[in-house]
């Protein structure tokens, strides 16, 4: 329940799009900037009130190598870790002032731990997380994807663990017609976090398709997603199904054009896109 000892207070709030460019067409997401003094009721509250994917809130950091602590909460419950909302949290942050201790980088203290981000020319850009289960799943878990999906067996080339926190499985399908066709069974989905990605042929603008289906958070299918991405890139990248640098898309099915830039270097994985602000002003929590 809502601590009511504290009475409600005015803070900073931002709304920002990730992923795009383009006001409207990417992932939008809800920041409390002040997000100290909240408890988790009113988090939680808040979260299912915007009913937005998600919705973040910005605390002192309790490790002394961050610059920022961050709670990510869907209207379904709190993430450890999620993309879209640290690069909307990290450019909030430096918008309202935030003061990065190493110039040119941002670490973010989550759930998951230290996440670090830095600039990639216009964008930020954040260090995708180690897979913390990979490799195959079981044949009980691809039968309950092949009807959620509504799939035959030889449809589906992959079907493997990207999980970075979130518990993602990643389904490989053979074009991308093929994901965007997709009309899911989401009963059948239940206890499922799936993201479908297929390549397009060389040559065209972006270099796959990727879709996201979240039903037990409340979100039937996400807009454009980091954590998914970010492991989709690992497992890519490590397969040899994705070149050290690439371009994702997602959102098509929602009238959404979310890019996710891929560039592997340095030892990293970063997972980068573009934040474009267009809520500022202030909440009453």
């Amino acid at each position: 329940m809502s601590d009511t000892s504290h009475p409600p207070q005015l803070r900073r709030f931002v709304q920002v799009d990730v992923f795009t460019a383009q006001p409207l067409k990417g992932n939008p997401l809800a920041v409390v900037v002040d997000g100290a003094g909240l408890d988790d009721g009113t988090m939680a509250a808040f979260a299912r009130w915007t009913n937005l994917s998600e919705t973040t809130f910005l605390l002192p950091p309790t490790d002394p190598a961050a610059d920022y602590r961050v709670r990510i909460f869907t209207p379904g419950g709190e993430l450890p870790f999620a993309g879209h909302p640290t690069l909307g949290s990290a450019h909030a942050w430096l918008a309202s002032g935030g003061d990065a201790k190493k110039p040119g980088v941002v670490v973010q203290e989550c759930g998951i731990g230290l996440v670090t981000l830095r600039r990639d020319g216009a964008r930020l850009a954040f260090a995708a997380p180690p897979l913390l289960r990979q490799g195959p799943v079981d044949a009980a878990a691809r039968e309950q994807v092949l009807r959620a999906l509504r799939l035959r067996d030889d449809e589906l080339l992959d079907l493997v663990w990207v999980d970075n926190g979130p518990q993602w499985m990643a389904a490989r399908l053979a074009s991308p017609e093929a994901v965007l066709a997709l009309k899911p069974d989401f009963v059948s989905m239940a206890g499922l976090k799936l993201g479908v990605v297929a390549a397009y042929p060389p040559g065209s603008p972006q270099d796959f398709e990727v879709r996201a289906f979240v039903p037990g958070l409340g979100v039937p299918e996400d807009p454009v997603t980091g954590s998914l991405n970010a492991g989709l890139a690992l497992w890519l990248q490590g397969a040899g199904l994705a070149p050290d640098r690439y371009v994702a898309a997602q959102g098509a099915a929602l009238g959404r054009a979310g890019r996710i830039h891929v560039v592997r270097e340095g030892g990293h994985c970063w997972i980068g896109g573009d934040v474009t602000p267009l809520v500022h002003g202030q909440v009453r929590l």
